[in-house]
């Protein structure tokens, strides 16, 4: 659970930084922390495939593991698109846009609007699951630390806007992030660690944290979302190796 209460905190800290500073960041300060934030999501997603595939033993495992998270995030793309979860997780943020630029009512905005827009943003991104599923798994909660510093900037900013309610999407976000992570550690994990199954997984999330960081640098554009099953084929993929 480090992973999630680190982002607990992130996004806590930056509520409460953004009500006492009442100003967001410039332009060129929010441009560095993308580059340093795309930087270290790079490494630490490499790091984890890079560890599980140095596990396997020999040159031969350790490609074989690689392709298993290749053709994973083939097959789990074809999978998100079926069931249209990048379409979904478009929904989330088309929402949470017009919630921004709605102009602001007489009486002012219901308090819940900033609730509603980063809770959804900040369950609904790709690193909260991926995250939440290498912390359970083998206790790699790195990535979750990376966006707890993108969450807590997030709300910096959007508590400028729509007031204090935005620091209460820490809950769900803990909820949510939270349980898969107990579920994954208590429930599934000695069943993959019985089958050696844990490796695949986390290679194929190494790949899919490194695709995220291509989206926060701007490098390429990729539905995040539709990867999310990948981590399932990896497991079913790596069953089938170990038969």
């Amino acid at each position: 659970m480090i992973g999630t209460l680190l982002n607990v905190a992130g996004i806590l800290l930056g509520g409460i930084v953004g009500l006492i500073r009442k100003q967001g960041t410039s332009p060129a300060r929010e441009s560095t922390f993308k580059v340093i934030l795309g930087a270290f999501t790079v490494f630490y997603g490499l790091r984890l495939t890079w560890i599980s595939a140095s596990e396997q033993g020999t040159f031969s495992h350790a490609l074989k593991l690689l392709g298993i998270g290749v053709i994973s995030l083939m097959l789990g793309k074809l999978i998100g698109r079926l069931l249209r979860l990048q379409k979904f997780s478009n929904r989330i943020g088309q929402m949470a846009k017009e919630k921004l630029s709605a102009p602001i009512p007489i009486g002012g905005r219901p308090w819940s609007d900033g609730f509603r827009v980063c809770a959804g943003l900040f369950c609904a991104a790709p690193l909260a699951t991926i995250g939440a599923v290498t912390d359970g798994l083998s206790e790699y909660y790195y990535p979750l630390a990376i966006k707890a510093v993108m969450d807590g900037l997030a709300t910096m900013g959007i508590v400028l806007m729509l007031g204090w309610s935005p620091i209460l999407a820490a809950l769900p976000v803990l909820a949510f992030q939270g349980t898969i992570t107990l579920l994954i550690h208590h429930g599934a994990l000695p069943f993959l660690t019985a089958h050696h199954l844990v490796a695949p997984i986390n290679a194929t999330a190494g790949l899919l944290i490194f695709s995220v960081a291509l989206v926060i640098l701007q490098l390429k554009k990729l539905e995040l979302a539709d990867y999310l099953p990948s981590l399932l084929a990896a497991a079913a993929f790596g069953w089938l190796w170990n038969q």
